[in-house]
């Protein structure tokens, strides 16, 4: 894991840092391949440039957050405004947190994925990748 993801969540409370070592811990271990990085002031995992998953401070919890989420078709996460494709859950607490839910979640981030990393050359349009 890149040092800076462990310096950010070193800096979180007790409690917010549970859940960033656990995300952070889960994630590493289910995207072995996936570059990870503070990215936008936050951690965020990579395959082939694309953002994948990452996780955020907010004023209300932890925020872990699939850029590809809202075509998951799962319940649970919450599909971002816009035109994005991102979903997320916010955590208050590492109980909270089912590894069944968020295996599933990375499998799917594998799988269906948009391309955000080329987003800027495409003029703000995704486009979906694989």
């Amino acid at each position: 894991m890149h040092p800076d993801i462990i310096l950010f969540n070193q800096s979180q409370t007790k409690t917010e840092q549970e859940i960033c070592d656990f995300l952070a811990k889960s994630i590493d271990t289910l995207l072995p391949e996936a570059e990870n990085k503070i990215w936008h002031r936050h951690p965020v995992w990579f395959l082939d440039d694309n953002p994948i998953v990452g996780y955020s401070k907010l004023k209300a919890g932890i925020r872990l957050m699939f850029w590809s989420g809202a075509s998951f078709d799962e319940d649970m996460l919450s599909h971002g405004t816009g035109k994005f494709k991102d979903a997320s859950i916010l955590y208050t607490s590492v109980h909270q947190i089912d590894l069944k839910d968020v295996t599933r979640w990375i499998s799917k981030a594998k799988k269906i994925q948009w391309d955000y990393k080329s987003i800027y050359k495409r003029k703000g349009k995704l486009e979906r990748l694989k």
